[in-house]
């Protein structure tokens, strides 16, 4: 059967959203803030009538990744599954919001080059260990420093921080406003979204 219809291009799904598909990817230790930012996020876009999504660390290994471990190699792939899915939003039209840990730099750079062109937006929840462990409020790191999860992030696993990140937010000091307002302005800036 011949086809008369062309494919929907990026462009077109942008005009139609008002707004471009965009990976925004919050990289940070347990309990840093990028859960609470992505979803302060995710409200003030849909106010704002934007298609947005949140990808978040423990809703991928509950279904899509739950088959994965936490060695080194299990992280790589968990951080491969969820730059796949992120690249499908955003090449959707959709502004979607990655909530993970993601402790490798490499896995970091190989989901940026998934995404769209100039479309992804790597974001490090700047936050001392020690102020993460204060906030413990699922009791990770307590029981990582008892031995009871091995390679844990921060404590017996490493994280690499991101050398230049597209913007660094302080959540350890700063508010929750004070990060949104921080997203909006690199939205604006990077031509994502026209308002705020």
């Amino acid at each position: 059967m011949p086809t008369t219809a062309a494919s929907i291009t990026r462009a077109e799904r942008a005009t139609q959203n008002r707004h471009r598909g965009a990976v925004l990817w919050l990289t940070g230790l347990s309990g840093a803030g990028k859960s609470t930012v992505a979803q302060a996020l995710a409200r003030r876009l849909f106010e704002m009538d934007c298609r947005s999504y949140v990808l978040d660390g423990d809703q991928l290994r509950t279904g899509l990744c739950a088959d994965l471990g936490f060695s080194d190699a299990a992280r790589s792939e968990n951080i491969r599954r969820a730059g796949e899915l992120a690249a499908l939003f955003a090449d959707a039209g959709m502004i979607v919001i990655c909530a993970f840990i993601s402790p490798f730099a490499e896995d970091r750079a190989r989901a940026r080059a998934l995404a769209p062109d100039g479309a992804f937006l790597e974001i490090f929840c700047q936050c001392p260990l020690a102020v993460c462990e204060e906030r413990d409020v699922k009791g990770l790191y307590r029981r990582a420093r008892d031995g009871q999860l091995a390679q844990f992030t921060g404590i017996s696993s490493p994280y690499e921080a991101p050398a230049a990140p597209d913007l660094a937010l302080d959540t350890a000091s700063g508010s929750v406003d004070d990060a949104l307002a921080a997203l909006l302005v690199l939205l604006r800036e990077r031509r994502i979204v026209h308002q705020a």
